[in-house]
């Protein structure tokens, strides 16, 4: 018996020695389970100057908070892990985040946190004073996991924070808590958003200190006009449960917004005039400007065609009581003396509209004012030469100066350094694909390339130290995993590699493939389409083989990027190794650097002809490469993507015989007003296009196979309007393959195993409809 065990011991080792996994292709379970393929980055804080710190393992447990000064490759430990044990604990606190106040005397920990929508933003924070080493939790009464956007005052004396939608503000010298908002009802929220102003003007922190510490200024929503939308959780219990959140479609009503100050030491808020209608308008944007008497506002109207940029004087405003006018329905309007107009050109009292940014199609609003020159002018970017630029902004209004110059976008502005008297900036000038640092001179003299010009290709993304003398640039291609160094700047003379990725790189060069091809495709009338395409290894040109097309092409994104992918990307190199050519192109309307003419084009006509463009295209790809087989044209988008693919598979069906839409919006009507207004208008003034635009119109023409996902929890692209699709299709007794993921968000990745199972499925889906291989 044990000299059979032995043998059988010995034959499975050589059996699993035989079958030991081939280095060389790519699996599911490699990307999606193992995740072997993901980078590590090199996560920092900057702290002043060019002083850094991170968070490494200290060796009795927990994490030490590690300062780096400048470009030494030592560090010392600010704050060790022993110092942030709580009283009646043995192990130190985990940080999921932390901020210093403005002497670093003072360190808030932020941990426990739970998901609001798209990121964990609610949680418990800890404050640790660093002179006496007290450590204590903040929130008196707060339950866990309670709070937000907790902030020190710039005097050091209070820390204030969201709870249950108002502002509280926490004394650190005797440790009162004090209330500084009071909400009417629960339909009002005071220092943090809506669902819809976060997800389409990318804002949660609700709230501001003043440079001195005395005041605070805040967002108000009133979602009470807002029709709530309802989600199911079937999961939850016995019995399913009921999840209502306001959420504004095209067309309805807003939330009203406006802008309060409140003394901290006396509670009192001042209303800030903005304007007559608050609910249709948006303050997308608001920070100090510069001083404590004055805010920067940047408040749009519902077409989001004008953005007005307003100087508004905080003293001497005058003061507003919250009290609702007795009225015959549940929707309460804000008071009457908060509705000074500013569109009618008279301006409030204490207000002054110093910019007015305007465009024919919509206006972006971006975080890149940097006040210089004492607070006498801004940074400001502006596409109203036909490219994005940079511009400078006086104090008291006048026309912009441009500082940047060319026929190219700034992508990005970085950072001001006043004292070189420089500003940097992300730019592509010769390749949308691509990502370089540029700087100019404050006086737009000397514009230059500062990323070496011996990196001839892929993406280098940047983090510049506070005093603009060093900076961390993390380079890569769609081929190579990134590298991250510390340079210094302008000179960018390398001082070290901080992350090299070297494990990583060996296992790429084990992989079978064939290195991206960046292509560009005429689709006529002299329009060319920046793509990337992936190729089987070793393929025949004598033979045809399938391709999938992967798609987004609304105006929120771009596709074609020569940068490290994420597993999305692993995945189509792997169906590459299956004999799959894979694509994906960028369309006029998307957010590539490529002007102002390019991106606006879509403007009201989303759905329409980005799909239209994207048939071009592959008719034109298939004329140019005979290898790839017309009966094989797959087609795959997640969210905008989604919606794109059932307009490819819909609209042309001559050319896309498969199509996978992952939690799609078949019908614009059910998106939310900030998003689908912007690019498409008010759909009373656009009936005609919001209608060509929605896929659901034309599910009778669906011919070839199709598969859509959906996860019932998306509070984002709905359910509801998965099943309407479904209905319509069934409507029309067309055959299709459908998937809902329970209780699963817009992104399908909550839950144990869920993410290696979208994917598995859309790999037999992708086998079985588009067969792999030459033919």
């Amino acid at each position: 018996m044990l000299l059979i065990l032995s043998f059988t011991a010995s034959a499975v080792s050589i059996s699993a020695a035989k079958k030991k996994p081939d280095a060389s292709l790519l699996t599911l379970d490699r990307i999606f389970v193992k995740r072997e393929f993901n980078a590590r980055g090199y996560s920092h804080q900057w702290l002043k100057g060019s002083d850094y710190t991170r968070l490494e393992n200290a060796d009795g447990g927990g994490k030490n908070i590690v300062r780096y000064r400048g470009g030494r490759e030592k560090g010392e430990v600010m704050v060790p892990a022993t110092d942030l044990i709580p009283s009646g604990s043995t192990t130190p606190l985990e940080i999921g985040r932390y901020s210093w106040s403005k002497d670093r005397s003072l360190l808030l920990i932020y941990n426990n946190s739970k998901r609001v929508w798209r990121t964990n933003s609610r949680g418990d924070y800890w404050l640790l004073d660093r002179s006496s080493g007290e450590l204590r939790k903040l929130g008196g009464d707060a339950p866990a996991s309670s709070l937000m956007f907790a902030k020190i005052s710039p005097d050091n004396r209070n820390v204030a924070y969201v709870r249950d939608n108002d502002i509280w503000v926490e004394d650190l010298i005797h440790h009162k808590v004090c209330r500084l908002t009071e909400k009417e009802n629960n339909g009002v929220i005071n220092g943090t958003f809506d669902w819809v102003y976060e997800e389409e003007f990318g804002i949660r922190d609700g709230f501001r200190w003043s440079p001195n510490g005395e005041s605070i200024a805040f967002w108000q929503i009133d979602e009470n006009p807002v029709r709530k939308h309802t989600m199911i959780d079937n999961l939850v219990g016995l019995y399913p449960k009921t999840i209502e959140f306001g959420y504004p479609k095209v067309g309805q009503q807003n939330a009203y917004c406006r802008i309060g100050v409140v003394s901290v030491k006396h509670a009192a808020v001042h209303w800030i005039n903005t304007s007559s209608d608050l609910q249709n308008n948006y303050i997308a944007r608001m920070d100090w400007a510069d001083n404590s008497e004055s805010l920067l506002i940047q408040k749009l109207n519902r077409l989001q065609n004008t953005n007005e940029v307003i100087l508004a004087t905080v003293h001497g405003v005058k003061s507003t009581q919250f009290v609702p006018p007795t009225i015959n329905r549940t929707v309460r309007p804000f008071p009457r003396e908060a509705r000074t107009s500013t569109t009618t050109g008279k301006e409030a009292p204490g207000e002054h509209v110093i910019l007015l940014e305007g465009d024919k199609a919509w206006v972006n609003v971006r975080d890149e004012t940097h006040w210089i020159n004492g607070g006498k002018q801004f940074t400001w970017t502006s596409e109203r030469d036909g490219w994005r630029h940079i511009y400078l902004v006086n104090r008291d209004g006048g026309k912009p100066t441009r500082v940047s110059s060319g026929h190219m976008d700034v992508i990005r502005l970085l950072h001001v350094d006043e004292k070189a008297q420089l500003i940097y900036f992300i730019a592509s000038p010769k390749n949308p694909a691509e990502r370089y640092l540029y700087a100019v001179g404050i006086d737009g003299n000397n514009q230059r390339r500062i990323t070496p010009a011996s990196e001839k290709r892929g993406t280098h993304s940047y983090s510049i130290s506070p005093d603009g003398k060093l900076a961390f640039v993390t380079s890569s291609n769609a081929d190579t995993p990134p590298v991250t160094m510390l340079v210094s700047l302008p000179e960018h003379k390398q001082i070290r590699v901080v992350a090299d990725n070297d494990s990583l790189k060996k296992k790429v060069a084990k992989l079978k493939h064939r290195p991206a091809q960046f292509i560009y495709v005429d689709v006529g009338k002299r329009q060319k389409l920046h793509a990337r395409l992936l190729s089987p290894p070793n393929f025949d040109k004598k033979k045809k083989y399938p391709l999938l097309v992967y798609v987004y092409g609304e105006p929120a994104g771009s596709t074609v990027r020569d940068s490290w992918g994420r597993s999305s990307h692993m995945w189509h190199m792997m169906l590459a190794q299956q004999g799959y050519f894979v694509i994906t192109i960028d369309n006029h309307g998307t957010a590539a650097p490529r002007g102002r003419a390019w991106r606006k084009s879509i403007y009201r006509r989303v759905g329409i002809d980005a799909p239209k463009e994207q048939a071009a295209a592959i008719k034109k790809l298939l004329k140019d490469r005979p290898y790839i087989d017309p009966k094989r044209v797959g087609v795959w988008g997640w969210s905008g993507g989604g919606s794109m693919s059932l307009n490819a598979i819909f609209k042309y069906p001559e050319i896309y015989s498969m199509a996978m839409a992952i939690a799609p919006v078949p019908n614009q009507r059910h998106y939310d007003t900030i998003y689908q207004e912007r690019y498409m208008g008010l759909p009373g003034d656009n009936v005609e296009g919001y209608r060509e635009g929605s896929p659901i119109h034309f599910a009778h023409q669906l011919d070839g196979d199709l598969l859509i996902v959906h996860g019932t929890a998306d509070d984002n692209c709905h359910y509801q309007t998965f099943e309407k699709l479904v209905d319509k299709l069934i409507q029309h007794n067309k055959p299709f393959t459908m998937m809902a993921y329970p209780n699963r968000t817009h992104s399908i990745r909550e839950g144990r195993n869920t993410t290696i199972h979208l994917f598995s499925l859309m790999t037999r889906f992708v086998q079985q409809h588009l067969p792999a291989g030459a033919k």
